[in-house]
């Protein structure tokens, strides 16, 4: 363990925003889907208010953390520098891996059921983008598609729970 080391929680964020947005997925497209979530239920808010809350969700920590080892190991995947049969299982999206799932749920709970119920309609509808990457065949996408899925629905949990 590093003596005084600090959380590197600006570059951390700063790597997360680059390493989505050269998927291209944006706070503006994950506030959209929450939008679309969550309208019927809170049709007050507007959608400058999902974004601006997209955006703090997407500073926590623990978002950050699972977001990061998610989308490298979809790059390490996609230059096919996994060892077998995790290279396999990961460029395949294995519907009985569950990890990418599991990685997103952790990110959806950070704002509790509502977020966790929320993530269970996003991974089965695939609304946006997140139907975009689950389509796409360039590349491996077996987490960010559920990263995204996580990310809108903790954002759909912290609102519900600001206007409860």
């Amino acid at each position: 363990m590093i003596d005084n080391f600090k959380y590197p929680d600006t570059k951390a964020y700063d790597y997360v925003v680059a390493k989505l947005s050269a998927k291209g997925v944006t706070y503006k497209e994950i506030a959209k889907i929450t939008y679309d979530l969550q309208k019927q239920f809170l049709p007050h808010i507007d959608i400058k208010e999902y974004e601006e809350t997209t955006i703090d969700v997407m500073h926590k920590r623990e978002l950050l953390n699972n977001v990061m080892v998610g989308l490298y190991l979809d790059e390490m995947a996609t230059q096919h520098k996994l060892d077998e049969p995790l290279q396999s299982i990961v460029q395949h999206d294995v519907g009985v891996f569950g990890v990418d799932e599991t990685l997103a749920l952790q990110i959806a709970n950070i704002y509790g059921s509502i977020g966790v119920t929320n993530y269970g309609h996003v991974d089965r509808v695939k609304p946006g983008i997140i139907g975009k990457l689950d389509q796409d065949q360039e590349s491996v996408n077996t987490f960010i598609d559920d990263i995204v899925g996580g990310i809108a629905a903790a954002v759909a949990g912290k609102l519900a729970h600001k206007y409860s």
